[in-house]
């Protein structure tokens, strides 16, 4: 029953990474990139199911909230063209 989530988990990162390939937007390459590492964060952790580790995890959480701030910070770099404090106004408004 795990085998068949580990390779559903698979199969939706390869849509995701194409989606990430295609995307018209940057916006939406962003989104499945994103979306990829959720994936990814789901994948560790059935692993560690399947492999007896519960301490996988931790490093699924480790993971999930890295993954959650390279986005933020990626969505913010898109919007502004910086990550410093000097990005007050959107790019469109320079």
């Amino acid at each position: 029953m795990f085998w068949a989530a580990m390779i559903g988990v698979i199969v939706t990162m390869v849509l995701a990474m194409i989606r990430a390939i295609l995307g018209p937007t940057v916006f939406d390459r962003i989104l499945a990139l994103n979306m990829f590492g959720t994936k990814t964060v789901l994948l560790i952790a059935v692993v560690g199911f399947l492999v007896g580790r519960p301490d996988f995890l931790d490093l699924a959480l480790i993971y999930a909230l890295m993954n959650f701030i390279g986005t933020i910070a990626i969505l913010k770099y898109a919007r502004f063209g910086s990550l410093g404090s000097d990005a007050k106004r959107p790019r469109s408004q320079l």
